[in-house]
Order: C-alpha cells, then sequence, then structure tokens
C-alpha cells in the first residue's frame, strides 16, 4: 500500500509547494514510484512547476527522474447520495486509483482551509507541514503570550490536525506522524530565532510532532522554478561546479529528507 505524504499548511508564503517538489522529485530519484496531486485547484502552484518541468525536458531533450502529477477526477454530481461532498469523492477516486501504483503519493494543500484540504489531512501516513521562522506562521499552530515564552493553547492548524488524528483512530489506522519543518531560517544567531525554538520545541512536547530542518531564503529556489527543476538536477543540466550557496541548499535537502523518517527510504544524494 502507498504511503501518503501530505504537505500541508493553512498560511500561505511558507513554502509547501518547494517542499513537495522537492521531496517527491528526490523520492523519484531514489527510484521510488512517486504520484502527486495538487490541491490548490485555483493558483496550481506544484502543478505548473510540473507542467514547467515537462516544457524543459522536451525542449532540452533530457529526461530527468520525475514524479507524475495527476489532476483530480471529475464526478458526476448527480451520482452521489444526499449529504455527500463532491470533493470528498473527487480526492478519494484520485488516491484510490494511485495506490496500488505507487510507493508513495505525495498531496500538496492549499494555503488555506478548504474541505480538499481538510479530508486530504485525515489521509495523511506522515505530514509535513512547513513553517516560516515567524511567530505570525507560528500563531497558526498555537496562540502565545506577549512575551513569545508562553504557550496559551493550541490555534486553528493544530484543531483540525487534532480532528484528523481523531478521524484515523476511529476508522483504526495509525496515526499520523507530523512533522513540523522550519523554514526560512535566517543563519544568524538571533534572540526572535531562539524564542521560535523554544516555543515549537515546547509545543512539540504539548500536542505531539517531529521537528526537522527545512531550507533557508536563497534566490536559487526562484530561479528553478520556472525550469520545473530541482536541487538534484543541477548537474543533470550541466552544471559542473555548485556554488556554495547551492551545496548548503542541497545539503539542507539532505538534512530534511533524512528527518522525515520516510519508510524504507535510505538517503543517499
Amino acid at each position: 500500500m502507498a504511503h501518503i505524504i501530505v504537505v500541508g499548511n493553512e498560511k500561505g508564503g511558507a513554502g509547501k509547494s518547494t517542499v513537495s517538489m522537492h521531496v517527491a522529485s528526490a523520492l523519484a530519484r531514489l527510484g521510488y514510484k512517486v504520484n502527486t496531486l495538487d490541491l490548490d485547484l485555483r493558483q496550481r502552484s506544484l502543478g505548473r512547476y510540473f507542467e514547467n518541468r515537462a516544457a524543459f525536458m522536451k525542449s532540452s531533450g533530457l529526461h530527468l527522474p520525475s514524479p507524475t502529477n495527476h489532476d483530480l477526477p471529475e464526478i458526476d454530481a448527480a451520482s452521489l447520495k444526499p449529504g455527500e461532498n463532491v470533493f470528498d469523492h473527487r480526492l478519494s477516486a484520485a488516491v484510490s486509483r494511485l495506490e496500488a501504483d505507487s510507493d508513495f503519493i505525495l498531496i500538496d494543500c492549499p494555503g488555506s482551509h478548504t474541505r480538499l484540504s481538510q479530508v486530504a489531512h485525515s489521509l495523511a501516513d506522515t505530514l509535513v507541514t512547513p513553517l516560516n521562522d515567524s511567530f505570525v506562521d507560528f500563531d497558526l499552530l498555537a496562540r502565545i503570550d506577549s512575551s513569545g515564552e508562553k504557550i496559551l493553547g493550541p490555534s486553528v492548524y493544530s484543531e483540525m490536525v487534532w480532528n484528523a488524528r481523531q478521524l484515523r483512530a476511529q476508522a483504526g489506522l495509525k496515526p499520523i506522524d507530523w512533522v513540523i519543518v522550519r523554514n526560512r531560517v535566517g543563519t544568524q544567531r538571533m534572540v526572535n530565532k531562539e524564542k521560535m525554538e523554544r516555543a515549537i520545541e515546547m509545543l512539540a512536547s504539548r500536542i505531539g510532532f517531529r521537528i526537522a530542518p527545512g531550507f533557508s531564503e536563497r534566490v536559487i529556489f526562484r530561479e528553478l522554478f520556472p525550469r520545473g527543476l530541482t536541487l538534484l538536477d543541477l548537474k543533470d543540466i550541466g552544471v559542473k561546479q555548485l556554488n556554495i550557496s547551492n551545496i548548503a541548499a542541497r545539503q539542507e535537502l539532505r538534512d530534511m529528507m533524512k528527518a522525515l523518517k520516510l519508510p524504507g527510504v535510505e538517503i543517499d544524494f
């Protein structure tokens, strides 16, 4: 049975699609059969990433190890029973079709609360939540006092994950492995960074998630998107000498993949 990875965070700009593309492509490069779904039906950042990748490979004549992205199937609303939701059926139909032919299914959620996102979280074996190193973003997980030192209670996204966990427990499924990926963390040691680190560690033990390193803020990610490339593709496209920033970003990807602890995956890039 396919292992389902859901990349979710109800706040935009946290780097979900960049993380999704790199995780899915890294798994494909390691030899796994990876299928992906983009649940942001309007913006389609992950879908556009794959379209750019296909166009680049066609124009350059290169073949790069790649996941396969899929659109959600259409469902005839007339076929639904009273009270059934068309989005539930679109997602469940997509996952059902892909499970038999996948080692991993990666689902990229929109940066807002939608029915599709809510259902996707209940399907997650591994939930990856990229989080910018900011108390503005932290507020999505938990309310904190003005000093940034005391957690007052869980916030809307944590409550949604809790509900997803409850649904899985009721269905007799294994618990969600929730991983918070600290994204865009500054390289300098600053007071805000240290407060964020303490707050996330306190919350991790309180509501049950693991913490993984993410990507620093780097120009390379904005440069890769128009061609649909990832850090692991650079040598394949003829970049013989990686600069220091690229080497550091590649190491960040390696560290993040190791920290995710996906079943059976050994990182050798």
